[in-house]
Parts: structure tokens; sequence; C-alpha cells
């Protein structure tokens, strides 16, 4: 059972690692707004790289984080995001119960918020191109609930999430003329609607305000931002869904509680 447990989760690890060197392309490509079919190249010489060098984290190790070719530095995100992808993608596959379909859907979505992140952290921009057809996929996968069980309230809880979640945003990008929030933290929170439903959508903007407060204060005090500096909120708002998704109830729960004592 051990050796059972053991292979499983290392084969979906490699599976994360492969993945994870895909979002790295389309982090790069959508960015240059290049076609990201074909090969992989280096971005300073543009030199094919040829299967030795596609190793995810391997590769990048052994060449000692420089091209084969140009020796110019490759820079660390391309084994960070390949590791985190597998760890994710483990800690998904043991987070919920093996269906093919709400496994793959779960993959898939995290998939989607990494490059959401790290897009948002390096350009200040939530790619509506990876965005529009999660909230898509999204929306159709809770559609195929909803008729296979027949139950019409969740799907209301999640349009609720939608409605409250977009519509606080859009409220805040209104009344700032986008100078507190950009329209992309509107469009993201229609996805986290969609995933979290109600009350869960309220754990996730709390928790999302939350790090944003603890990390802009963080910056201010290292003298790395100021009151009138720009941060992608992008990223809170991902680790907020990703913590509510998993244990948002609970944490409702042990609120709950807490204020009935």
């Amino acid at each position: 059972m051990a050796v059972t447990f053991l292979f499983a989760n290392t084969l979906i690890f490699l599976f994360g690692l492969c993945i994870g060197s895909f979002l790295n392309v389309v982090i790069y490509r959508l960015e240059k707004k290049e076609n990201l079919g074909g090969r992989s190249f280096c971005p300073h010489c543009r030199r094919q790289l040829s299967w030795k060098d596609l190793f995810p984290v391997f590769s990048f190790l052994l060449l000692g984080a420089k091209c084969r070719y140009c020796k110019k530095k490759i820079s660390w995100q391309y084994p960070i995001v390949e590791a985190l992808t597998g760890l994710v993608f483990v800690f998904v596959f043991n987070s919920v119960a093996f269906q093919l379909l709400d496994l793959s859907f779960l993959l898939y979505v995290a998939s989607v918020l990494i490059v959401i992140f790290i897009y948002d952290v390096k350009h200040y921009i939530i790619p509506d191109k990876v965005l529009f057809p999660a909230i898509a996929i999204t929306l159709v996968y809770r559609m195929i609930f909803v008729l296979t069980k027949g139950d019409w309230m969740v799907l209301g809880a999640y349009l609720l999430a939608v409605l409250i979640g977009s519509g606080f945003f859009l409220f805040i990008f209104l009344v700032s003329r986008g100078r507190w929030m950009g329209f992309g933290d509107v469009k993201l929170a229609i996805l986290m609607g969609l995933l979290l439903g109600f009350p869960n959508i309220l754990v996730a903007l709390f928790l999302a305000f939350f790090l944003g407060a603890v990390m802009g204060v963080m910056l201010m005090l290292f003298r790395k931002k100021n009151l009138k500096s720009e941060m992608p909120f992008g990223p809170f708002l991902i680790v907020g869904t990703c913590v509510a998704f998993f244990w948002g109830t609970l944490i409702i729960r042990w609120y709950l509680s807490y204020m009935i004592i």
C-alpha cells in the first residue's frame, strides 16, 4: 500500500513538473504575444533547446542556471514554477476524492492560478487569454454538477459569490477610477466566486486584504514601496482563494464558534 502511494505521488509530481515547464512557456510567450506552439528556445540567444535542456528543474541545476549556448543566466522563475506546480499537483491529488473529472478540473484550475499569480507579479496584469477560458470551464463544471445532482440552490450560492466578489471590486474600481483596484481583479473575482461559492468567498476576500495589508506594511518598512506605489493584488486573491477552497468551511466554523463563546 505504501509503495503504491509513493509511486502514485511520484508520478503526479513528475507530471506536475512537466506541466510547470509548459506554464513557464505560457507566461513568457503571453507577454511577448508569441504563439504557444513550436520548440522551446533560450530567451536571450533564441537558440532552440535540445531534449537534454528540457528536463524540468534538473536541467536548470545541471547547467548551473545558465544557457548551454550563450552562457547567460536563466531566471530562477523556471525551476520555482516547475517545482511549485509539482507540489501543488501532489497536494490536490491527495486532497480530493479520486474522480477523474474532479481531479482534472482542479489540476487545470491550479495551473491557471499559478500562471495568473506569476504573470501578475511580473507584469501587473491578469491575462484575459488565461482567465476567460478558466471562467467558462468552471461555469460548465458547476452546471454539470447541478444537472447531475439537480441541486439548483448550489448554483445560486456560486452565483451569489460571483455577485459579491465582482460587485465589490467593481465598486472600488469605479469609485477610485482604477487607482485603487484594477479591472483585472474584478474579472478574477468572477472565477473566485464560481470556485468558492458563498460564504467561502468572504473568507477569500478577508484573507486577500489581510495578507495584502501585511505585505504592504512590510514593504514600506523595508522602503521597497510607499503609499503611492502600485502592488499587484491578484496574488493575494489567489492565495485567499486556495485557502478558502480547502479550509474555508473550517475557518467559518471556527470563527462562528469563537463568536458564540
